[in-house]
């Protein structure tokens, strides 16, 4: 195989394929990028650690057509440091790797393609779903902080993509919180439902273009999820099994309704925050609402303590709750509506997080028993 190509597009193509590549894998293929050229114009780069795999397609002017295995990191350092706009790649029958750039040459070991592992296909001729990357990339990071990493419950190790119709909803639940986001898709949007690793949904969130004119193509198959942006193709395996029915655990008529300002609630929590410091159960940040206009935030351990108070509505019985500070800011951080609806049910019952009108999105965080 010999090829050559643009030095920028090469370093952006392995950085997007990398995130597939497993990083410490004891199957020594795995470790590496699969690269061919089947054509005249193109090669493809592949990263595969077995449950997700990225393919990006780039141009090149291709010599001798073939292909190899290469370390990923190894071939992302060397890369990354080539002196030159244009690299010509050389590879003989050895799989011995000749990259030139410049007055630089490199010569490393590859592995023998054979041995790379296929990305399961996903037939594309089948019914697919058309959406704008900025949509669904905005969805994901929403709700991503909310994924389990507790593999004994391994439907909520990812999140929930589920569809009735017209509404899109990314759910996540770590059994100790809740994320929801919508968004009204048209009344023509397919009826699906899915249960992506969160693992996937993360690299995935950071290829997606905030171009709002940019698409991204969905395709199904039983086990596996296509995600196609043109040159950039990702496929993810599926998580079986059926996720947690989370609108019965949505309470529906709350005990308090606080209107707050979600920066103020912000910047108080953030500021508890640094008194607590370390073992949040033990040190949790504590909501109090001791008359209908105001929420005392306050935090005691053996750093310090800090008590705030908020200018708010409460409707509805006072509270006295503990909460972890992290799982708020994590919540707050990522709405940005300048007004917000707290919803809290007594000192055991879920705070549920949401917008003055309706239920773009849905935040729910469970309190720290006393």
């Amino acid at each position: 195989m010999k090829f050559t190509c643009n030095k920028d597009d090469l370093v952006n193509n392995v950085s997007i394929v990398q995130r597939a590549v497993s990083s410490n894998s004891t199957v020594q293929i795995l470790n590496g990028i699969l690269i061919e050229s089947d054509n005249n114009s193109k090669i493809k780069l592949t990263g595969y650690d077995l449950q997700t795999g990225i393919e990006a397609d780039m141009d090149a002017d291709v010599f001798e057509r073939g292909s190899v295995v290469l370390d990923s990191k190894f071939f992302g350092d060397i890369i990354r440091k080539l002196p030159e706009s244009e690299v010509e790649i050389t590879v003989n029958d050895n799989f011995q790797t000749v990259i030139s750039c410049g007055k630089a040459e490199f010569k490393i070991s590859g592995l023998d393609p054979e041995t790379f592992p296929k990305i399961p296909e996903v037939e594309t001729s089948s019914d697919k779903i058309v959406m704008p990357q900025k949509i669904l990339k905005n969805m994901i990071n929403h709700t991503i902080f909310a994924v389990s990493r507790d593999n004994s419950r391994p439907v909520l190790t990812g999140s929930n993509i589920v569809s009735d119709g017209s509404v899109l909803s990314v759910v996540s639940i770590d059994g100790f919180r809740m994320a929801i986001n919508r968004q009204n898709m048209g009344n023509d949007f397919p009826k699906i439902n899915y249960i992506v690793p969160g693992k996937a949904l993360t690299e995935m969130s950071k290829i997606l273009s905030d171009d709002d004119d940019a698409e991204i193509i969905l395709y199904t198959s039983m086990h596996n999820l296509l995600f196609d942006i043109g040159n950039v193709r990702m496929v993810s395996r599926l998580i079986e099994g059926n996720f947690i029915n989370f609108d019965s655990i949505i309470a529906k008529n709350p005990k308090t309704i606080i209107t707050i300002n979600r920066k103020d609630f912000l910047n108080a929590v953030d500021r508890a925050a640094l008194i607590i410091m370390t073992d949040d159960r033990k040190c949790p940040v504590r909501l109090l609402t001791s008359n209908p206009s105001e929420l005392t935030v306050s935090a005691v351990s053996a750093q310090g303590n800090l008590q705030e108070n908020i200018e708010v509505k409460v409707e509805g019985d006072l509270i006295d709750v503990d909460f972890n500070s992290r799982y708020i800011l994590d919540v707050l951080k990522n709405i940005e509506d300048e007004t917000i609806r707290v919803e809290v049910n007594g000192g055991q019952g879920p705070c549920i997080i949401k917008p003055i009108e309706g239920e773009d999105y849905i935040y729910l965080i469970l309190p720290i028993r006393r």
